[in-house]
């Protein structure tokens, strides 16, 4: 996206914002507002993330076979596989441990007294926490075709992987398939440019949604649990990772913000990090010079396992309902709790409301009051969006990374340090 299409995003969040609010404030029961433009704003808004979301499975299959035939050494494959896990699972792991140290010195919720304040509106549905042999077994998909259609995706990950491997045994003779893959990858980037054209009326329709539907009492009574989460995940967003891209690939900071500009605003828009994934992917590959091979295979692995913006959020809720409930979580406690929230994260949907749904499942499992959920439910949608940035944000700075190291990216003179340091 160009400097205009990012400035027309912001413009759109923060026009229909202030809509939005005017709408829940001012014109609260007026029928034209109610009906009509609150109607409209939500098809509209709808219409423009399924439109997303329609996109976003054939580009992950598509990627990622792309991505294994354009390696030139099969073996790299394994490397490339090895590194881009490890960083995301090292990376959710300091998330966690961040958010739970700040959690047990800020104490959100303490003294909040809110047992009996909220009623039992809001039913757990899941009483198991994901286990993680579980989600490797049904990493392989037994009908393809449900694989696709329920968009797991873990399963097409696996599908595609196979596949560019197969053809990548074909040698020569894998030619054609090659360039067929190739053919409908620029098809899907160029689909992804079109519905792109689109993201300033989308980003407009969602933000008066929000607007609108925002509960300020509610808001006011939790806004130290909030503000905390916000803090905490605009720390990730605008100083963590650009200091650690800085530090291990060269690209300054500075830089690596700029670039990753109109990501931010749209992931804040949408809250989902799967509906990112083709903003995210042109990001790297168009802004920052990160390989097709690189990208195509991180980006799509990232949205699915790499939720350290998920980790900060449910480690601080948890502690805010513990505490807000008078059951604080003890200190003995954080290793099994971290552990938990690690699992939790990687099996949280890439959708939005995928945080919430696993703070269910912990709250569930520690035994803390599910009344809470409700309270936690009211402001999930603030939370949420700043999660799915710091998210794919995330995504961007470790497929960085790991482009640096394996020697797969272009950036610029001038977007680099005098004196880079090599990741090994």
């Amino acid at each position: 996206m160009n400097k205009s299409l990012s400035g027309k995003i912001f413009a759109g969040l923060f026009i229909g914002l202030i809509i939005g609010t005017a709408i829940q404030y001012l014109f609260n029961g007026v029928t034209l507002m109610d009906t009509y433009v609150l109607g409209l704003a939500e098809g509209a808004g709808g219409m423009f993330v399924s439109l997303i979301k329609l996109l976003v499975v054939p580009l992950v299959y598509v990627s990622i076979v792309c991505g294994i035939v354009e390696l030139k050494d099969i073996t790299a494959f394994g490397r490339l596989g090895g590194k881009t896990f490890a960083l995301y699972i090292i990376n959710t792991i300091i998330a966690i441990a961040a958010a739970l140290t700040v959690g047990m010195i800020f104490q959100p919720g303490a003294g909040a007294n809110l047992a009996g304040t909220v009623e039992k509106s809001v039913e757990l549905t899941t009483t198991e926490t994901p286990d993680i042999f579980s989600l490797i077994v049904n990493i392989v998909p037994s009908n393809p075709v449900q694989a696709f259609a329920n968009g797991d995706m873990l399963q097409i990950i696996f599908m595609a992987i196979l596949t560019g491997l197969a053809i990548q045994a074909l040698d020569k003779r894998g030619g054609p398939a090659i360039k067929t893959f190739k053919m409908a990858n620029e098809i899907m980037m160029k689909l992804v440019g079109l519905v792109m054209s689109l993201a300033p009326f989308g980003v407009f329709a969602l933000m008066i949604q929000l607007g609108a539907t925002l509960d300020g009492n509610t808001l006011m009574s939790v806004a130290g649990y909030v503000g905390l989460v916000v803090a905490m995940l605009v720390f990730w967003i605008f100083f963590f990772y650009p200091m650690m891209v800085g530090i291990t690939t060269g690209i300054k900071p500075t830089t690596f913000l700029r670039h990753t500009r109109e990501q931010i605003l749209f992931s804040l828009s949408t809250a989902s990090s799967n509906a990112t994934i083709p903003v995210t992917m042109r990001t790297l590959t168009d802004k920052i010079g990160v390989s097709k091979s690189v990208a195509g295979f991180g980006v799509p692995l990232g949205a699915t396992m790499n939720m350290s913006g998920v980790s900060i959020y449910i480690a601080l809720a948890t502690i805010f309902v513990a505490n807000a409930f008078g059951q604080p979580i003890n200190t003995a406690d954080l290793f099994t709790l971290g552990l938990t929230i690690l699992l939790l994260s990687i099996g949280a949907g890439g959708v939005p409301g995928g945080g919430i749904v696993m703070v269910g499942v912990l709250l569930h499992q520690l035994g803390l009051p599910p009344e809470g959920l409700a309270i936690v439910a009211a402001v999930d949608r603030i939370n949420d969006m700043f999660c799915t940035s710091s998210n794919v944000v995330g995504d961007t700075a470790v497929n960085t990374i790991v482009a640096k190291s394996e020697n797969e990216i272009g950036v610029p003179a001038d977007d680099v340090e005098s004196t880079p340091v090599t990741v090994s």
